[in-house]
C-alpha cells in the first residue's frame, strides 16, 4: 500500500477542519457585528451621508455571512495541507488579516474613526491579497475561495473612501438625540 491515508480519510480530515473554521469565523464576525452595533438603526451611522449607490442594509449581513463561510473553507484547506511548504506563513497571514478584519467594525462603528477605518481596510485588502497568493502556492481551491472576499474588500474599500469623503467631520458627528416627547 503506497498511500498513507485513503481519499475518504483525507476528505474527513478536511471536513473536520471545516467544521471548526467555518462556525468559528462566522461566530467571530457575528459577535463583532453585535457588540459594535454595525447595522442600520445605529444613530451615528444613520446620520452619515452615504453615496447614492450604497447597498441596502440587509445585503451586508448576507454577503459577510457567505464570505465568512468561504474564507473558513479556504483556511480549512490550508490547515488540512499538513507538511505543505509555506503553510505556516499562509496561516499566519490569514490570522493577521482576519484579526484586522474583525477589528474594522469597532474602529468604524464604535470609535467613529472613519479615516482610520479607511486605512485599516486598505491594509486588510493588501494582506488578503498576500494571503490569497500564499494560499495559491499550497492549494488552488483555497485561493479561489478567497476571490469573492477580495472582490468585496475592493468594493468595501471604495465605499469606505466615499464615506470618508462625504463625511469629513464624521469623528465629531453627534448622533441625533432620541426624542422622548410625544407629539400631539
Amino acid at each position: 500500500m503506497s498511500e498513507l491515508a485513503s481519499k475518504g480519510q483525507l476528505r474527513m480530515s478536511f471536513l473536520r477542519w471545516a467544521l471548526l473554521t467555518v462556525p468559528a469565523i462566522l461566530f467571530l464576525g457575528l459577535f463583532m457585528s453585535r457588540i459594535s452595533n454595525s447595522r442600520f438603526g445605529n444613530p451615528w451611522f444613520d446620520a452619515l451621508a452615504k453615496p447614492d449607490w450604497f447597498p441596502p442594509g440587509w445585503l451586508f449581513g448576507a454577503v459577510w455571512s457567505a464570505l465568512y463561510v468561504l474564507i473558513g473553507l479556504a483556511v480549512a484547506h490550508i490547515l488540512h495541507a499538513r507538511g505543505a511548504q509555506g503553510r505556516r506563513t499562509a496561516i499566519g497571514l490569514f490570522l493577521v488579516q482576519l484579526a484586522l478584519n474583525l477589528s474594522w467594525t469597532p474602529v468604524f462603528f464604535v470609535a467613529h474613526q472613519v479615516t482610520a477605518a479607511l486605512w485599516l481596510i486598505m491594509l486588510i485588502f493588501v494582506l488578503a491579497v498576500a494571503t490569497t497568493i500564499s494560499f495559491s502556492r499550497i492549494r488552488k481551491a483555497a485561493a479561489w475561495l478567497m476571490v469573492p472576499y477580495l472582490a468585496w474588500l475592493a468594493f468595501a474599500t471604495v465605499l469606505a473612501w466615499e464615506m470618508e469623503r462625504l463625511n469629513p467631520d464624521a469623528e465629531q458627528l453627534q448622533a441625533p438625540a432620541a426624542s422622548t416627547q410625544i407629539a400631539l
